[in-house]
Order: C-alpha cells, then sequence, then structure tokens
C-alpha cells in the first residue's frame, strides 16, 4: 500500500475514515480517481457560466471546439465528430440542429458524396468558439494557481500516462 501524506482536502477526509476502517485494503485508486473527479466536478461551477454567456452548453461548446481545432476551414463529417466527441450518432444529431438553428454551424453536401453532408462553423461560431475557449483556459489556468509551471507539467504528464494506459485496456 502506498504511503500517501495526509491531505486536507475533503476527499483526504473521507480516505482516512475508509482507510481507519478497512486498513488492509490499498486505497490508491481512490485517492488519484476519486480527487480527479471532484477536480472535474467542482470546476463545472466556473466552467459552464463562461459557454452559458456565449449561448452554448458543454456539449454544443464541445462541438465546436471539435470543429475549431480540425483547422481550416473547420469542418468535419458527422461520422468523425461523434468518433472525436465519443458520443453517439443521435446525441451529436441533436446537438448539431441546436448548433444550426443558433447561427453557430452549417451543414454542407459533400462534393464527393451526396449522401454525406459536411459540418462546418459558421463566422460567428467562429468567433464564438474563439472567445468562449480564451475565457475557459484563463479561468481552467486560474483554478491551477496553486501549482508551479514545473508542477503543472509533472502532473499533467503523469495523468496523460496514466490515461493512456487506461485508454489502450478500453
Amino acid at each position: 500500500m502506498t504511503d500517501f501524506p495526509t491531505q486536507t482536502d475533503r476527499t483526504g477526509q473521507l480516505i482516512a475514515q475508509r482507510r481507519r476502517e478497512t486498513p488492509g485494503i490499498p486505497l490508491d485508486g481512490m485517492e488519484i480517481l476519486s480527487r480527479a473527479n471532484r477536480l472535474v466536478r467542482l470546476s463545472r461551477k466556473w466552467i459552464e457560466p463562461v459557454f452559458t454567456r456565449h449561448g452554448l452548453d458543454t456539449g454544443e461548446f464541445d462541438v465546436l471546439a471539435t470543429l475549431r481545432r480540425s483547422g481550416a476551414p473547420y469542418c468535419q463529417r458527422p461520422t468523425e465528430l461523434y468518433h472525436s466527441l465519443m458520443i453517439t450518432s443521435g446525441g451529436l444529431t441533436d446537438r448539431l440542429n441546436r448548433l444550426e438553428k443558433k447561427g453557430f454551424i452549417e451543414r454542407i453536401v459533400s462534393e464527393t458524396d451526396r449522401r454525406s453532408a459536411l459540418v462546418q462553423l459558421t463566422a460567428t461560431g467562429l468567433k464564438t468558439t474563439n472567445a468562449a475557449f480564451v475565457e475557459d483556459m484563463a479561468i481552467e489556468n486560474e483554478l491551477l494557481r496553486v501549482l508551479g509551471d514545473a508542477e503543472r507539467r509533472q502532473l499533467a504528464t503523469l495523468l496523460a500516462r496514466l490515461l493512456g494506459d487506461i485508454e489502450q485496456r478500453d
């Protein structure tokens, strides 16, 4: 069993109770995964209002951000989008319908396959995505203020290593 330092966060308090009651069971997974889960859940209260200010929800922003990071002309097939977003095609269709109504995307019939439509950011979608992304990153960096640059890099490296291993098992 790994000897983790005493923690003052709420999760650490719960883990200390669990360790006291079940001393023979390693709690390494709880030490890390419970905190990762809690970090994501707590951060949403600062991040989601950013998207709301831009007329989006988190899922809609994810679609726009995926198109944006694909590079100009910010266009993908729906199949590429739902594989990248790891959602169902039905879930994607719902998001695309909402984004199209808001004027953030347009569907373009493919020149190579008339049965398929491409999804492309509009100028408004691009401007909105860029603005929301800048605000989101500012908040996320502020949430990390307790960590120095080297600690941030180390944590990101360790999380990437852990996630890469778990993704290979999936």
